[in-house]
């Protein structure tokens, strides 16, 4: 096990933390961290050193704390050594509101929120429902499916492509994009490809803005270029980055969240039987999976401005902070019988889609995509297994999230 091999470990390495041996025994590693460890040492290699949190109240403190910023320019001065870029490709996909402070952060997230709230996303209702009808009539005549291709990533970059105004042919490159950007890894054969395809997806983005400028459409693109001309600060910059964001986050959660629940329905055949008997428990299916299998295993990195004390342990300035959205959904302080997957889960105060003003700004997206997605094929395929042996199904190695390699399904 990850937990017993690493009993003497004193620094956590990013490499460590992506690796598929971590993601199987990360849950009794952060029970582990949690009683004993709640601060934990971490290296970032060239990203920084700092800390990894595992308890829940501290994530709440952390996730709301002024002192930590998302900027690495609000805590390097300009003679200080910056953080360094790990790609040269990546100037063009850093200025979006997920790295962004006050009042930066205010500015950007304006512009986009609209979009998002709660009328706007019930009006995509019966476009979603056709959407998982749709995926689900191709798939259905062979009684098997990989959930992750044929499901569980379609469905939510269909949506959020519309949103966006993105043609269907262009869709294609999203996954292998979204991944590149995620991927933390500091191997140099996968630097040098992410690099590769980053280059390739601020290319696309070059061509999408240049075609929006020309032919404006009422999709959510076109309203960011048409705020930027009607005065609203925005860099070219930033305008590339906030459509990168709304891409990779605008799916990339949600097929985590469709696969992970879908899983851990297959592996608790008594929730799923309950589940199917009592369809008006899926929205509090939809939050204990949130919280049992959090998509988001791992925030983005916010560095420390200013230093303070935790646990008798001095946060210096410039120290990384990383919080395990994970450990704190299951912390056995806030959460009875944490590991358990109990889909009537009263009090369920988890913190999946974050904490603070950084909370994910399309959670109510998520959860309408899952909640029709999981109750479709629940419905459509009645006899629907894992094809083969659960002990097959594998996390993927990522830093920032967990996500299976695929799922098979029989119906």
């Amino acid at each position: 096990m990850f937990s017993k091999q690493n009993e003497s470990l004193t620094v956590l390495t990013e490499s460590q933390l992506s690796s598929r041996a971590f993601k199987d025994e990360a849950y009794a590693f952060y029970k582990e961290l949690r009683k004993s460890r709640p601060l934990c040492p971490l290296s970032l290699g060239s990203l920084g050193e700092g800390w990894l949190i595992s308890r829940y109240d501290d994530a709440i403190q952390l996730l709301k704390n002024e002192k930590l910023k998302k900027n690495y320019e609000n805590v390097f001065t300009a003679k200080e050594e910056k953080r360094p870029v790990l790609f040269k490709n990546e100037g063009p996909l850093r200025k979006h509101m997920l790295n962004s402070d006050p009042p930066d952060h205010n500015r950007l997230r304006t512009l986009v929120q609209k979009a998002f709230t709660h009328r706007m996303i019930l009006q995509l209702e019966d476009k979603i429902q056709h959407i998982a009808d749709s995926l689900l009539d191709k798939v259905q005549p062979s009684k098997f499916m990989n959930l992750v291709d044929d499901y569980a990533f379609p469905l939510p970059i269909i949506v959020i492509s519309e949103m966006l105004g993105i043609p269907l042919e262009d869709r294609q490159n999203f996954k292998i994009w979204s991944q590149a950007i995620i991927d933390f890894s500091d191997a140099p054969e996968r630097l040098q490809e992410n690099d590769h395809l980053l280059g390739e997806f601020v290319e696309y983005l070059e061509y999408l803005v240049r075609k929006k400028r020309s032919e404006p459409a009422g999709d959510l693109i076109s309203a960011l270029i048409q705020a930027e001309s009607e005065g609203t600060p925005l860099s070219t910059e930033e305008l590339y980055s906030m459509i990168m964001l709304l891409i990779v986050a605008g799916h990339e959660t949600t097929v985590n969240l469709i696969t992970n629940m879908t899983y851990a329905l297959m592996c608790h055949h008594d929730q799923l039987e309950k589940l199917r008997r009592q369809p008006d428990l899926m929205n509090s299916a939809i939050e204990e999976a949130l919280r049992f299998h959090s998509p988001v295993e791992l925030t983005t990195i916010r560095w420390t401005a200013e230093p303070f004390i935790l646990h008798g342990q001095e946060i210096k300035r410039k120290d990384v902070i990383i919080i395990s959205l994970a450990s704190a959904n299951r912390d056995e302080k806030i959460f009875p019988n944490a590991d358990m997957f109990d889909t009537e889960r009263k009090n369920n105060r988890h913190i999946a889609f974050g904490h603070g003003i950084h909370f994910c700004l399309g959670a109510q997206l998520a959860r309408l995509e899952s909640k029709i997605a999981i109750s479709t094929l629940l419905r459509r395929c009645p006899n629907i297994q894992i094809k083969g042996e659960k002990e097959q199904i594998k996390w993927k190695g990522n830093f920032l999230m967990r996500a299976l390699e695929e799922l098979p399904l029989t119906f």
